[in-house]
């Protein structure tokens, strides 16, 4: 294989990267409104003190009340926000290494009622 040959490939993959890159830190998962977290759908965030940096302990009936942040198969990470891997092998999006939640509850975009609930569910900042 020539040097011209290898150089181009490591220019295509540079390019691919940047470009997946580029993509993820222009169309984030969610947005800061009024100083808080919401999903794209304008639906505020939750973070769960029980959950460690990059794992979430919120499963089974856990996850029905507080639907985690889902991450598609062509989703990149970037800057701030991760994807990890959720226990039913769905990919759930991280911000700051904590994993991102709505709360079922939680009815109409700018609705906060899950903040402070059992003092282990926090608004995401």
């Amino acid at each position: 294989m020539s040097a011209l040959h290898v150089s181009i490939r490591t220019f295509a993959f540079c390019a691919t990267l940047v470009a997946a890159v580029a993509a993820a830190e222009t169309n984030p998962p969610a947005r800061v409104e009024g100083g808080l977290l919401v999903g794209n759908n304008g639906m505020t965030l939750y973070v769960f003190d029980k959950d460690a940096a990059g794992k979430s302990v919120c499963n089974g009936p856990c996850a029905t009340n507080w639907p985690p942040l889902t991450a598609g198969g062509s989703d990149q990470a970037a800057g701030n926000w991760s994807i990890l891997n959720r226990d039913d092998g769905s990919k759930q999006w991280a911000y700051k290494g904590k994993p991102l939640y709505f709360w079922s509850k939680d009815q109409k975009p700018g609705d906060k009622t899950g903040d402070g609930f059992n003092g282990v569910w926090h608004i995401a900042q």
